[in-house]
């Protein structure tokens, strides 16, 4: 619609278009004023010095020279960026943002024994972390105890063995978890690991009820991208179910999904199809929640997201900024949630550890540290930096170190915490902001069209665009068209000196010996009809998480809670995708 209002300085009237921050008049002048720049200042340019050609993002969409209020003419303030803490939060979650407090400072933690990891999880709280994240090794992830014949040769070594309560027991030791909160990346076996946390803090005097933290329990990724799956599509859905109900009756502090990005943009997924793909996902847990019998206020207000931050600066901001303002409007305008509480992607965040290289180890410091601060700038409620040196093993206590200053540097020197969004405005970044949102809303809309996310998993599609993304990715690598400091340019012929963290026998040994012990010393009656009445349960239809906290009361351990599981639910082949 077009009006005429008068300027407040002079009185002049003007052709508006209404609720867009240009005036109409003014963008023809300048429309006309850019197209004689091309063609005068910037032709005389181009013929003494040439531009690179193919200047892409990292996701290989092609960037303008200038963006200018051109780029912008639709933008409607209130419509499309709003205020901090409003709808459609593209400027942020909270309205004061990190002036009132920085992130979470999150660092990534787990390896070797429980022992190990509660001293380097004390030892970063003292360093001023302000939160847990615990990664766990590939035999937990896999749902084995570490005696299990798939799990040689596997233990502590991308993060910490769990088998049984009392692993877990000596892993949150002596830590105040009424007061800090606690992420942990597990997936398939999330409901049993989630049981033995809750158990082990309620032996200590903390009710689940006053337990703050997060639960990855995204499964549906793992299909599309890391693999870590165990039993098929549908049951696996009805354990995260499971949780989220649980979760929204008893535990109204803790995040019982984390809808993760970061791994299918780990597997060579661009930053548009992380964020459409993860939103779907997103989706999907909604609809199962609702067939649950959930209804959309009691539970949306606790999903969290996990996003990737690589190293295209401003394509990451925009990421973030478009996600905030795609699911507030998919909240809202598709389910109907009523409580703004519903409609915020509260998101965590971590520097790419796919664009670490072992080559010239000590300049991932930089690329953290950029990717950092796009996450920062972008909005992000917590953050982990990754190690200089796990392109080459887990990070060593020196270099998490380094890591974590990273953020304190950025918080306490750089002045990006001052105000807020600090970006908004620029013509580029909410043009690419745009740009960003409409493109994962025309995957939202194909995936629905294929007939939603777990036909998406059958069919392949998820899998053959990351392949595809992947593969055009590293072709660009190979042809030199994108550079990559110390791989394919500025290469030095040295050999690597970084000191790398060794996860020694010894540790394994004494967890075998507890894990031994555990099985001796528990009352097997227990155990047994634990396991039954599980068994029991997940044949029927009620809620497993009952079953599963009482199994791990008993100290039943993860590989037989998780057997359990696979005899009723079976275990699932991917299809080959072609």
């Amino acid at each position: 619609m077009i009006e005429q209002k008068p300027t407040a300085s002079t009185g002049y009237v003007a052709e508006t278009i209404q609720g867009t921050l240009f005036d109409a008049n003014e963008l023809a002048r300048l429309s006309v004023t850019q197209q004689e720049w091309e063609t005068t200042t910037v032709s005389a340019s181009l013929a003494r010095m040439p531009e690179h050609d193919g200047l892409i993002t990292t996701s290989s969409v092609p960037v303008k020279r200038i963006y200018t209020p051109l780029d912008g003419r639709s933008l409607d303030y209130t419509r499309d960026l709003g205020l901090p803490g409003e709808y459609p939060y593209t400027r942020g979650v909270q309205p004061t943002m990190y002036r009132a407090k920085p992130w979470t400072m999150r660092m990534f933690a787990g390896f070797g024994t429980a022992e190990d990891t509660n001293a380097r999880f004390k030892y970063l709280l003292k360093q001023g972390q302000t939160g847990l994240s615990t990664a766990f090794d590939m035999a937990t992830l896999y749902g084995y105890d570490t005696d299990h014949p798939l799990a040689a040769g596997e233990f502590g070594k991308c993060g910490v063995a769990i088998s049984s309560l009392a692993d877990m027991e000596i892993l949150f030791a002596d830590l105040p978890l009424d007061k800090i909160t606690t992420s942990m990346t597990i997936n398939s076996p999330a409901a049993a690991i989630w049981a033995m946390y809750i158990v082990n803090a309620e032996k200590h005097g903390f009710p689940m009820a006053v337990l703050g933290g997060t639960l990855q329990n995204d499964i549906l990724k793992e299909y599309s991208a890391q693999k870590e799956f165990l039993f098929p599509p549908e049951p696996s859905m009805r354990l995260v179910t499971d949780t989220i109900e649980f979760g929204t009756k008893y535990m109204p502090k803790w995040n019982t999904i984390s809808i993760s990005g970061y791994h299918i943009r780990e597997a060579g997924a661009t930053a548009v199809q992380e964020l459409a793909f993860t939103i779907a996902d997103g989706l999907a847990y909604v609809d199962a929640a609702l067939e649950r019998g959930l209804k959309i206020d009691e539970f949306a207000p606790r999903l969290s997201f996990f996003f990737d931050v690589h190293n295209d600066f401003f394509e990451e901001i925009a990421k973030f900024r478009a996600g905030r303002r795609l699911w507030a409007k998919l909240m809202r305008e598709r389910y109907g949630a009523k409580d703004p509480r519903s409609w915020l992607m509260r998101c965590h965040a971590q520097t790419a550890g796919v664009s670490l290289t072992a080559q010239q180890p000590e300049i991932n410091v930089i690329r953290t540290a950029t990717q950092a601060l796009a996450a920062v700038l972008g909005g992000t409620n917590s953050l982990h930096t990754n190690s200089l040196d796990e392109a080459l093993a887990l990070p060593t206590e020196r270099a998490v170190l380094i890591a974590l200053r990273t953020q304190q540097i950025i918080a306490h020197e750089s002045g990006v915490i001052n105000t807020i969004d600090p970006l908004g405005g620029s013509y580029f970044v909410e043009a690419l902001t745009d740009q960003t949102e409409q493109a994962a809303m025309d995957y939202i809309n194909r995936i629905d069209a294929l007939g939603g996310v777990l036909a998406c998993i059958q069919n392949g599609f998820f899998q053959r665009e990351i392949a595809e993304s992947a593969y055009r990715y590293q072709q660009e690598i190979d042809q030199h068209l994108r550079t990559i400091v110390g791989v394919n340019d500025y290469v030095v012929n040295e050999a690597i000196k970084v000191p790398t963290l060794y996860i020694d026998y010894e540790g394994q040994k004494a967890h075998l010996e507890r894990l031994d012990r555990v099985r001796r010393e528990r009352d097997q009656a227990a155990v047994k009809r634990a396991l039954a009445n599980l068994n029991s349960v997940c044949e029927g239809t009620e809620n497993t998480m009952p079953a599963i906290i009482e199994a791990v009361r008993a100290y039943a351990t993860l590989g037989e809670i998780m057997d359990v599981f696979r005899k009723v639910f079976g275990e699932y082949m991917e299809p080959a995708v072609f």
